[in-house]
């Protein structure tokens, strides 16, 4: 891949691909395509039939999908596994029939078995059963994983998989019902924080720049601690508190996404698609925490002081997901943000004025 080589980045706005391209242009890279949902449907296999025949991409990175925490998983079942699976179908089939020279499909950690072997090694896939509350997900995952390995063996295209840990960073979701972990830790401490300091303003101005809810009818008080309660952030017994589901003893890795962003274009560039499976690529940076332990990071970081309750009737989750990623680190990449840093830099670059 040259400097001149057209490059589509399906999901561009998404936190992936928003740092892929920044990435990509990082490097020199100026002749990339990109197309808003507006644009292109990546649903609609007309529109994207249409757009590969014209703009004719030589390399695409597939980071459009439907992605969600632990509540969105659980709740839109239907809608994770068919818009993923149609959204891989449409832009892999296309990128075969118009001569992609290589295609990168992003995956997900959560498509290895629930009780996998930790680390989790590549082979682990299909070795076990999966996570109930993200099956669907992980189902559509795999079949993208497959769906690549498929057009390699009958068809000899370039298209390879990268399987990512949880990710973190600029454009995470901040939504308090469809985000993943870290980012609802962040921003619940956050509107703790302003509930311990009586920063009613604060809060109205978070809720009006992250809608949750018509913050104009928020007319008092008691309003806004209505609207922090369904979401658990709340006073009880006078103090401060923020309500998290399961019992925080899961463990999860944790990868910035710029440093996400850097292994996918580092794989683009060094890695072809091989003729043995497993083919895909674990990316992560070899360490976990427990969510306890990153609550008390993100506690730390906001200076949150209040309590943290965990409500043991809310599901964990797979109580650990650590990926072995030997095989990305033989491929000659390595993570350079730690967590703590990281969360820093979310932190301070979600600070309201």
């Amino acid at each position: 891949m040259d400097k001149n080589s057209k490059i589509f980045i399906a999901g561009h706005n998404g936190m992936v691909g928003s740092a892929v391209v920044r990435n990509l242009k990082k490097r020199g890279f100026e002749n990339i395509v990109t197309r808003s949902r507006s644009e292109v449907n990546l649903l609609d296999v007309n529109e994207v039939s249409r757009f590969f025949e014209v703009e004719k991409p030589e390399y695409v990175v597939l980071a459009a999908a439907k992605v969600g925490g632990i509540v969105a998983n659980n709740t839109y079942r239907a809608q994770f596994i068919f818009e993923n699976l149609t959204i891989q179908n449409n832009v892999i089939h296309q990128s075969y029939l118009n001569g992609v020279k290589k295609l990168l499909f992003l995956g997900s950690s959560c498509i290895y078995p629930r009780l996998a072997e930790q680390p989790m090694k590549e082979d682990a896939l299909l070795t076990g059963l999966l996570e109930a509350t993200n099956e669907p997900y992980a189902i559509a995952k795999i079949a993208g994983i497959k769906m690549c390995e498929a057009y390699r063996f009958q068809y000899g295209c370039n298209f390879i998989s990268i399987m990512p840990t949880n990710l973190y960073g600029p454009n995470d979701n901040y939504d308090l019902e469809k985000s993943h972990v870290l980012p609802a830790l962040i921003r619940k401490m956050y509107l703790g924080k302003f509930l311990m300091d009586n920063n009613w303003d604060g809060i109205k101005k978070d809720l009006s720049r992250l809608p949750i809810e018509n913050v104009n009818g928020l007319s008092s008080e008691s309003d806004i601690l209505a609207v922090l309660k369904k979401y658990g952030i709340g006073i009880i017994d006078g103090k401060v508190s923020i309500t998290l589901w399961g019992t925080g003893s899961p463990k999860r890795e944790f990868l910035h996404v710029d440093d996400m962003a850097d292994a996918c274009v580092h794989l683009i560039l060094k890695y072809d698609a091989p003729a043995t499976i497993p083919s895909h690529v674990n990316a992560g940076c070899g360490e976990d925490v427990s969510i306890k332990e990153l609550a008390e990071i993100v506690k730390k970081t906001i200076n949150y002081s209040g309590e943290i309750i965990w409500d043991s009737e809310k599901p964990d989750g797979t109580p650990r997901k650590l990926l072995d990623v030997s095989k990305l680190a033989n491929l000659g990449w390595k993570p350079s943000i730690n967590l703590e840093d990281g969360v820093k830099q979310v932190f301070e670059s979600l600070k309201l004025d």
